[in-house]
């Protein structure tokens, strides 16, 4: 038993914040699984360096190119055969858990994140082309987003919810999930088999925070901000997954939104290279991981119900920055701004990395 295996025990899964076509023909990914991994994440900014960093995809971009298909085209071929291969590699766990895990993230183009009929088109799309039922369409927490989610799980389409920072971008999600499954339930449909997942970042937060810190001179509450927002987010998360009106979904078989730990790997290097894995293990949650830290997890990782146990603390230190004038609404509002912002640029650098590389190819 790996230590993988101990977390899912424990009630947490381990997703792979990473995906590349070499990962997957090499038998790699296969190994992962077999030591317990649960899913995969993808982004935009991931596909441009598994692209631009790879020969993996040159036979493909240069046969797609001769067709005379756009770069925004391209991509899409290229990462719908990535994550159906995914999809299949881990449609056992999917079996096995009773389609809890075994899930493969898509995003949505990251230049819909304000307009919520074009999230919803391409969601559709792009849910119908993957044609998998172990997958997630990733749709970004923005004012645009939520209506897009609650129709989309109306609709029985599973939902990754990105760039989740604060229990105020949170909670109008989680009740957008719960509202689209009231929708399927007065239809008479089932709404045991739909699947969502809230992903808050985490490391974002502790950098942002900790240069507010560092310019007020305090370096006693550096590196606390991130966890103790995530154990505030779970207190939110058990609340609502606790009412009334939650339970009436759930005698009728209804799954909850798992919060799952994005950005997870540390950017500090004075802090533990695993301390957002390590101080995150509750039950009925995801972590979704980079190779490196997943590859640190498993080498020094220890492995422990860490989540709950330390929410009294997480208050208290929370208290302490508000006392310091430190924001957290504030910094964590212009942290889904700025996220909205990178995503964007990361999916227009993928587009022109598609573009030149199939050019190259071509010749």
């Amino acid at each position: 038993m790996t230590k993988l295996h101990e977390l899912a025990n424990m009630g947490q899964a381990i997703w792979l914040d990473f995906i590349q076509r070499s990962l997957m023909d090499s038998g790699q990914l296969q190994a992962l699984i077999d030591q317990g991994l649960r899913g995969m994440t993808s982004n935009p900014s991931i596909f441009d360096k598994a692209i631009s960093k790879s020969g993996d995809y040159d036979r493909d971009l240069a046969k797609l190119a001769a067709e005379g298909k756009s770069p925004e085209a391209i991509y899409e071929a290229l990462a719908v055969e990535d994550i159906r291969h995914a999809a299949d590699l881990l449609r056992p766990v999917y079996d096995a858990t009773h389609a809890l895990d075994g899930y493969v993230s898509l995003e949505v183009s990251p230049l819909l994140a304000d307009d919520t009929q074009g999230t919803l088109a391409e969601a559709r799309h792009l849910h119908a082309l993957v044609n998998r039922p172990n997958i997630f369409i990733k749709v970004p927490a923005t004012p645009a987003g939520v209506p897009a989610i609650e129709a989309l799980i109306s609709e029985g389409i599973n939902v990754n919810v990105t760039l989740i920072f604060s229990i105020a971008q949170y909670e109008p999600i989680a009740n957008a999930y719960i509202s689209g499954l009231e929708q399927r339930a007065r239809r008479g449909e089932d709404i045991s088999q739909i699947a969502s997942v809230a992903s808050f970042f985490v490391s974002r937060v502790d950098t942002a925070v900790d240069k507010e810190l560092e310019r007020l001179g305090n370096r006693e509450l550096q590196g606390i901000a991130a966890i103790a927002n995530a154990r505030r987010a779970y207190a939110c998360y058990q609340q609502l997954f606790g009412s009334d009106r939650w339970q009436q979904l759930a005698a009728r078989g209804a799954r909850v939104q798992r919060p799952l730990w994005a950005s997870t790997s540390a950017k500090n290097p004075a802090y533990r290279d695993v301390v957002y894995v390590e101080e995150l293990v509750g039950p009925q949650t995801v972590n979704t991981v980079p190779m490196e830290t997943l590859e640190a997890f498993l080498d020094h990782g220890r492995v422990a119900a860490t989540l709950e146990a330390g929410m009294d603390e997480a208050a208290s230190q929370l208290q302490q920055l508000a006392h310091l004038g430190i924001d957290l609404d504030q910094i964590t509002a212009r942290l889904q701004a700025d996220g909205v912002d990178a995503f964007i640029k990361s999916f227009r650098s993928l587009i022109d990395t598609v573009a030149t590389k199939s050019r190259e190819v071509a010749k």
